[in-house]
């Protein structure tokens, strides 16, 4: 139970770090480097610098994650590294909302919610669900979980007062 609220206060940390971080000079600029890198070489920044940290600090993020989920599991082996895992890992971005710190995190309690139903329920089936739940989020719902949630707040907003 302990390393449960560990992790759960370490997820917490690294995405209130992480809001904080968007909202400093540093996340504007990498947000200009995301959305077009050769104008923030041509104001005089140094993408480079700018990836290599983000890099560098995700790695670190990474890394304690890693440390937290290793005693979970109990052992790791290279079947965790599979492509599938990191498949998953985009589908869990994908379901919550790419462009969003709190989609990827409502993306993963749904894609694995999910993953625990099917694999008891239906084993068999479980890629097969994965696959076309991508699908449809991509052509449904582009913006993911929270997109579609901002977008339907958005029009009864619309509608109230109108």
């Amino acid at each position: 139970m302990a390393l449960f609220v560990i992790t759960g206060l370490t997820l917490i940390g690294f995405y209130l770090m992480a809001r904080w971080l968007v909202n400093t000079k540093f996340g504007r600029v990498l947000q200009a480097i995301r959305d077009a890198e050769n104008r923030v070489m041509f104001c005089g920044y140094n993408p480079l610098a700018y990836k290599l940290a983000i890099w560098t600090l995700s790695a670190v993020m990474c890394g304690i994650a890693g440390a937290l989920y290793v005693p979970q599991v109990g052992i790791i082996n290279p079947s965790e590294m599979s492509p599938a895992a990191g498949i998953e890992m985009a589908i869990w971005a994908a379901v919550g909302g790419r462009a969003t710190l709190i989609g990827p995190i409502i993306g993963a309690f749904f894609v694995n919610g999910a993953k625990s139903w099917f694999t008891v329920a239906f084993p068999e089936f479980w890629l097969y669900f994965l696959g076309l739940l991508f699908i449809l989020v991509t052509l449904f719902l582009p913006q993911g979980i929270v997109g579609g949630v901002k977008q339907l707040l958005n029009k009864n907003k619309a509608e109230v007062k109108a």
